[in-house]
């Protein structure tokens, strides 16, 4: 990396955007899963062909949640099907803990199971995603793995989107905490340093982070509700 951040989510930022995981496209928005309209995306399965932002985005996120006592009290971590599995494989890895991983919906035969791997009854489970933009998605997830009778307090992703209301609520409200590495407040100013992008295209993403639900309600994305 030709420049050196202190700070770990700018330096998550800055490997993101040195793969080309991060795209700026204001003119031409995405359609997000959640239904938001966003001039920005990223692609954190891009991740997994290069194995020194990896190792190295594994070794921050393994630091961080060390620092906040996560570790000190998980037993398992748990991938969410598709994007979470090698980020749970990496992590389990680094900190010599089991590993899960957690089906979108139960696989219709043989045992039919949505949680695939060991799990001891009580056992307290990271679940791990690669990104999070409102936090609907994980809910399936962390109920799937209490339901298996794990305790799951605690959620870590690569990518935050850090923009969109209620995410942080969501999951409050179902007795989950979110570790995130990096946001697209982050990445903006990553990118503004080192010149990523160019002028039109950071002002653009500008104006989204300024008001991202007016922002996507006006080019046909979710708005207010």
């Amino acid at each position: 990396m030709a420049e050196t951040y202190s700070d770990a989510s700018l330096e998550t930022a800055k490997w993101l955007l040195d793969i080309k995981a991060v795209n700026f496209r204001p003119d031409d928005p995405y359609k997000l899963t959640a239904g938001w309209a966003s001039p920005v995306y990223i692609d954190c399965r891009w991740v997994i062909s290069f194995t020194e932002a990896r190792r190295r985005i594994i070794e921050l996120g393994a630091r961080m949640l060390d620092e906040r006592g996560v570790w000190s009290s998980c037993d398992m971590v748990a991938g969410g099907e598709t994007a979470g599995i090698p980020y749970a494989a990496w992590l389990s890895e680094a900190t010599s803990k089991p590993m899960l991983y957690v089906r979108k919906k139960p696989k219709g035969f043989g045992r039919d199971a949505q949680i695939e791997g060991n799990l001891p009854d009580g056992a307290k489970v990271l679940l791990v995603e690669d990104l999070a933009t409102d936090g609907g998605s994980k809910i399936n997830f962390v109920n799937a793995l209490r339901q298996a009778s794990a305790e799951v307090t605690d959620i870590f992703v690569v990518f935050f989107y850090g923009a969109f209301p209620g995410a942080e609520e969501t999951l409050g409200e179902a007795g989950v905490t979110l570790h995130h590495l990096a946001t697209w407040a982050d990445v903006l100013k990553v990118a503004e340093e080192g010149k990523y992008f160019d002028e039109a295209a950071i002002e653009g993403v500008r104006e989204f982070l300024a008001d991202p639900v007016r922002w996507s309600s006006q080019r046909g994305g979710r708005g207010a509700e």
